[in-house]
């Protein structure tokens, strides 16, 4: 928890609010231009403009000048599979000569594959690539990143992999934030028993990880081939009643109406939504459903981007995130994001930094307390090496971030 001050930025992006912001909202970033944050204790306590007057003693503060530089509030990444063993390199070939992402899975690629990997793998061989892929991130300006199981499939697997998420968030400057997701894929032992399956999860699994406190939400891939929406709905309602906040995949590859399921139950967040309905894009406008945009992935799949554009203007509250796992986006890439984002989602810079700061914060029920630069919130900070914030789409493909602060400690 440390003392800093970052003097004169030319802009100070505080994109301040302390929930989700709606469409024409996520243009409002609340820019002070050569403003000044102070950092007490790890949490932000004075947002300045130019002219007022430091009210701290400076000796007892780190001081940054930030002249000619961007201030903006950590990057939150609210989706992603970063505890994993193994690499699918040969399934991106695959790919890459037309096979399909389903036809991968029929095969036993996909998925499955990195659970044999993954299971295999044991606690500290996971917990030290976890570590790396972590480092990596933070270079890139995340400071928070929800993390998903569903690579184990099993009792021991799922568990083993959010033990390593608790560890790296308590050993790690990253926050960590665990989800559960033990029905990501059919285990081979379970094909032609998929209720019997979801059944397990509901009755072993998720009483283990709530005792235990392992995980805050719970995740289902609803998908063709995979589960039903009948299926995520009885894993949803029970994940519910054990106390879990609720995510799910949905429409990514088929449209299954998981949108409308998400805005049913009042999830925290809808993500992927490649292949949503006008009707789904509604009922998540209505009811607040935070709709999670994963542009890296459909990149990587050469397949239709989401339909960011109309999302916003339909009312929805859109966040990004990268969907970094090692084989339908093998990459964390930041610099990327911002640039698919208003490249080919239409997102304008304003909407694609709320959606990557507090809108993907109110994805894993953080907007409180993370992503924007309010006073009382986490002293999380990424300063740029340009002036503006203008700069993240439009220097494509590179990263911008020259420091990074965590809590209010240099950490980049």
């Amino acid at each position: 928890m440390g003392n800093i001050i970052i003097r004169n930025a030319a802009q100070v992006v505080t994109c301040s609010g302390f929930r989700g912001k709606r469409g024409r909202d996520m243009s409002d970033l609340q820019v002070i231009e050569h403003g000044t944050v102070i950092v007490t204790g790890g949490i932000i306590s004075h947002v300045l403009h130019p002219g007022e007057p430091i009210p701290v003693n400076e000796q007892e503060y780190e001081v940054i000048h930030a002249e000619g530089k961007a201030l903006l509030p950590g990057f939150v990444d609210p989706h992603t599979h970063f505890v994993f063993g193994g690499y699918r390199e040969e399934e991106f070939s695959w790919r890459m000569r037309g096979d399909s992402y389903l036809e991968i899975m029929h095969r036993g690629g996909g998925i499955m594959n990195t659970t044999t990997a993954t299971r295999a793998a044991t606690e500290e061989e996971l917990t030290a690539s976890g570590r790396q892929r972590l480092d990596a991130m933070m270079h890139l300006g995340i400071t928070t990143v929800e993390g998903k199981s569903g690579y184990g499939l099993d009792r021991e697997t799922e568990l083993k992999q959010l033990r390593v998420m608790e560890r790296l968030s308590e050993t790690h400057p990253m926050d960590v934030v665990p989800t559960f997701m033990g029905a990501h894929a059919i285990p081979a032992g379970w094909k032609g028993r998929e209720d019997a399956f979801i059944d397990f999860n509901i009755r072993e699994m998720f009483p283990l990880v709530a005792q235990e406190k392992l995980a805050e939400s719970v995740d289902i891939f609803c998908e063709k081939d995979v589960f039903t929406q009948e299926q995520s709905r009885r894993y949803l309602l029970a994940a519910r009643d054990h106390g879990f906040l609720l995510k799910i995949h949905a429409d990514e590859i088929i449209q299954m109406g998981g949108a409308e399921l998400a805005a049913e139950l009042h999830c925290l967040s809808a993500d992927h939504l490649l292949q949503a309905s006008d009707a789904g894009i509604h009922a998540l406008a209505e009811t607040g459903v935070v709709a999670t945009l994963l542009p890296l992935t459909a990149f990587s799949l050469r397949g239709p981007y989401a339909r960011g554009r109309e999302m916003i203007d339909a009312g929805c509250i859109v966040a990004l995130a990268t969907d970094f796992n090692p084989g339908s986006s093998f990459t964390a890439s930041v610099p990327l994001l911002f640039a698919l984002a208003c490249i080919y989602m239409q997102l304008t810079p304003e909407e694609a930094v709320t959606a990557f700061t507090l809108n993907s914060a109110a994805a894993i029920n953080r907007a409180g307390s993370i992503g924007s630069i309010d006073v009382g919130k986490q002293g999380d900070l990424v300063l740029l090496q340009f002036p503006s914030y203008k700069f993240l789409p439009y220097h494509v493909g590179m990263n911008i971030v020259e420091t990074v602060i965590k809590r209010g400690e240099i950490v980049i």
